[in-house]
């Protein structure tokens, strides 16, 4: 058989399909695959780039997408999320609207950018970040006029339609990016390379799906759609805050350059757990909205993706952690040395937000988004109270610290507490889960750790690689000791997976 046939039944096998356990592993699958690749091809772009461009250059990016998602994300009124959550399988009847309102609300966003790019250049205080936000702001018109057909393809589980789109964008950013990058060495090459995968993503939207829609604007689809869509609204507002609000910090008490080396740290070092957790909310959500009258169903399916989360999480978290140092030197470069603490504390952060996301999809299934917009205020009161001294006195490695330990306490031990009573679970059962997959990262990062110190090569990324490849063999054998000694049921969960596949 050739290679080009054995691709070919395997994306067939891959389809989606059958039982909702079956359509839940397969789209799984197709959103690791997306997002191993998208994240990928970011990475590497970064790491190229870095060694052409400036921190200073990444950070008016960072300027540019702040500003840009705070527009977004202050007016994102949660319809999409409306349309996955409702139990009926066919929204039709809705999409003519929603796209409607998707269209008035990226042209509204991409002028009032226009319009205010002087003024947050001069808040940051970075004259060259006006043109690079203008020329930005066309991105949510774009945005608004996808085809609103692509909410099926997480509605219905359908995520090898969601690869075809999302790695159009991706692929076309890396590609726009680089070329720029080599005739320019300027940020141009980052900010037009973000705007042409919007552009790709626009044309793909309606070459995968073919939904075709007419401008509509019904009140009661926009009345009944608000009722969920409003705690979205309030969540994705206060995460904002939370997630970029550190950002903001940095770029206006201390420089461009302070929020590049930010920024840059901190997407290598919560990328592993962050892609996981993204993988965790786009899947779960839709399977477990199925399972929203079934309470011992949807407990059985949380445990099950809790178990693989922990499992993949804990061990990058903990390995990014310990060779924060020579990945460093080895792909970014000199000038880059000042990220290696935040990485350090970032990855520990990536670690518990990899955890959290385990929870958020279980609350909107069973009709609780609120949840997640009421603990984000008290989390963004309490960064609120502290983050400015804090960055004041310890700088970006103060800001990461500030983020990470508001989470630790008291966020966490409430986010328990209400996925507990949520799934009807108790404590010991939540911990036992996180437990095995910690002692083998320890353990792992430990030999690592003691590597790192005693090995000595002219080479850093022969370093880089020799450290990761003897952290994977550590992990793996500490993995299976743990599964055949303590009945860990982790081959029990891979094989239903396996099975379903």
């Amino acid at each position: 058989m050739s290679p080009l046939s054995s691709l070919r039944r395997l994306l067939v096998r891959l389809t989606p399909g059958g039982d909702l356990t079956e359509q839940t592993v397969k789209s799984g699958i197709w959103a690791t695959v997306t997002n191993v690749l998208d994240r990928g091809l970011q990475l590497l772009m970064i790491a190229i780039l870095a060694r052409m461009l400036t921190p200073a250059d990444f950070g008016l990016l960072g300027i540019a997408l702040l500003t840009l998602t705070a527009f977004k994300r202050f007016s994102n009124i949660g319809f999409d999320q409306a349309l996955i959550q409702k139990a009926s399988g066919n929204v039709d009847r809705y999409l003519n609207t929603y796209w409607s309102i998707e269209i008035l609300r990226g042209a509204a966003l991409g002028g009032l950018l226009f319009l205010v790019a002087p003024l947050v250049a001069g808040f940051f205080g970075e004259p060259r970040a006006a043109p690079l936000l203008r020329v930005i702001a066309l991105t949510p018109l774009l945005l608004g006029f996808r085809n609103p057909g692509i909410v099926y393809f997480r509605k219905n589980l359908e995520f090898h339609k969601q690869f075809v789109y999302t790695m159009s964008g991706s692929v076309t950013n890396f590609a726009v990016a680089l070329a720029v990058a080599l005739a320019t060495q300027s940020v141009w090459a980052l900010v037009l390379g973000y705007v042409a995968s919007d552009a790709a993503r626009l044309l793909a939207s309606y070459a995968v799906h073919g939904y075709r829609p007419w401008p509509e604007l019904d009140v009661e689809v926009v009345r009944d759609l608000l009722g969920f869509g409003k705690w979205i609204t309030g969540s994705e507002s206060v995460y904002f805050l939370i997630n970029q609000g550190d950002d903001a910090v940095i770029g206006w008490l201390l420089s461009a350059s302070s929020l590049g080396l930010y920024q840059v740290a901190y997407q290598f070092a919560k990328a592993p757990a962050t892609e996981i957790s993204q993988i965790i909310s786009s899947v779960a959500f839709p399977a477990y909205s199925q399972l929203q009258d079934d309470i011992p169903a949807l407990r059985a399916a949380f445990f099950r993706t809790l178990q693989v989360t922990m499992v993949i999480s804990f061990p990058a978290a903990v390995g990014i952690a310990v060779v924060a140092p020579t990945f460093v030197e080895a792909v970014l470069g000199p000038g880059w040395e000042p990220a290696v603490p935040v990485m350090r504390v970032v990855a520990v952060y990536g670690l518990l937000i990899a955890l959290g996301s385990a929870y958020s999809p279980v609350w909107k299934a069973l009709g609780r988004p609120d949840y997640m917009a009421k603990l984000g205020v008290f989390r963004l009161v309490l960064t609120a109270l502290i983050i400015i001294p804090v960055t004041r006195e310890f700088g970006i490695v103060g800001t990461a610290a500030t983020v990470l330990g508001v989470y630790v306490f008291p966020m966490m031990p409430i986010d328990v507490y209400l996925v507990i009573n949520s799934v009807e679970t108790s404590l010991g059962r939540l911990l036992r889960e996180m437990s095995y997959p910690a002692v083998a990262s320890l353990l792992m990062g430990g030999v690592v750790f003691w590597l790192q110190s005693t090995l000595a090569f002219e080479w850093a990324i022969l370093e880089l690689i020799v450290l990761v490849a003897a952290g994977g063999a550590v992990y793996g054998a500490a993995v299976a000791a743990l599964e055949l000694g303590l009945n860990w049921n982790l081959r029990e969960t891979l094989r239903s997976f396996a099975g379903a596949i």
